[in-house]
């Protein structure tokens, strides 16, 4: 199965800081480093590295032609990469000394994606492959609608959360991906409970705690703890656990195996500085769960 992926391509700029800035603190960096990033890069990498065969929709400026190389370069598809007339997408990533991050994004020709550059690629696109979208492009509503024509099953991470971009989306959803403070924002905001959510399936991450898979069509939940590790780098953990995930469930396992894979995955990335480049390959995750078997 293929996943096709429409998703942000940020150049994500690293500060590494003694500790987070203050209100009207200045404070100098430790250390800079230039990669790249943006949600749906980061997911579409980790996708590729989980094995999957990945098409990714999106759009960079002028600027963008070594971000759409990177992609290339780890498998990704990106005939349907478009170039816009505006800056490409680019994040400022500030990381402290225990790993904890914060992270101010401009979003730029994320949100300028072609809706020409999403139906050429849908229309490749078969019954049983994968949509895998982020609140951080254009387009949802439309690449929702396309993908349910061909019979194509969406996965949402709802982030950065806006209740209302997941309240468009929500009843086509076969996948809802959330973190437990996404989770409860959402609930609060549509006035209802987790488990009467309009939608097949939740996946709940909870950070060291693991992650929660909410069958809603067979009221089941199957818990998959975190692995303990010391981390590094918090930054594209989520993403991480993301890609690999739905890569997971595209190659046809259980949720149960697809959670365990994907735990796996997020947690080799948090102990490694970075984002896209620092997630592991599927080999790497492989070993690492036979070590802990």
């Amino acid at each position: 199965m293929t996943i096709f992926n429409l998703g942000s391509i940020n150049a994500d700029h690293f500060y590494r800081l003694p500790h987070l800035t203050l209100p009207g603190e200045t404070l100098a960096a430790t250390s800079y480093d230039r990669g790249l990033g943006g949600k749906g890069a980061n997911q579409s990498v980790a996708a590729a590295r989980a094995g999957a065969v990945v098409r990714h929709i999106g759009a960079t400026g002028a600027d963008g032609a070594w971000m759409r190389a990177e992609l290339a370069a780890d498998g990704v598809d990106c005939a349907h990469v478009a170039e816009a007339e505006v800056a490409s997408g680019h994040a400022i990533i500030m990381v402290d000394a225990s790993g904890e991050n914060s992270i101010v994004l401009f979003p730029g020709a994320n949100r300028a994606v072609p809706l020409t550059a999403l139906e050429a690629a849908m229309a490749t696109a078969a019954a049983g492959d994968w949509m895998l979208m982020q609140n951080e492009t254009s387009a949802q509503v439309e690449a929702v609608a396309l993908a349910k024509a061909r019979g194509v099953k969406v996965a949402y991470s709802a982030a950065p959360f806006e209740a209302e971009a997941v309240r468009k989306v929500l009843a086509d959803l076969d996948l809802l991906l959330l973190n437990a403070v996404e989770a409860a924002q959402l609930c609060a905001e549509l006035g209802t409970t987790l488990d009467a959510l309009p939608v097949k399936a939740v996946c709940v991450t909870h950070g060291a705690k693991g992650a929660v898979w909410h069958d809603l069509a067979g009221q089941t939940a199957q818990e998959q703890p975190a692995f303990k590790v010391t981390p590094v780098d918090t930054t594209a953990a989520g993403d991480t656990f993301a890609g690999y995930l739905v890569a997971g469930l595209a190659e046809g396992m259980t949720p149960p195996q697809a959670l365990r894979l994907a735990a796996a995955a997020s947690a080799l990335k948090v102990t490694r500085a970075g984002t896209a480049a620092a997630i592991p390959t599927r080999a790497e995750v492989e070993t690492f769960l036979k070590d802990r078997a």
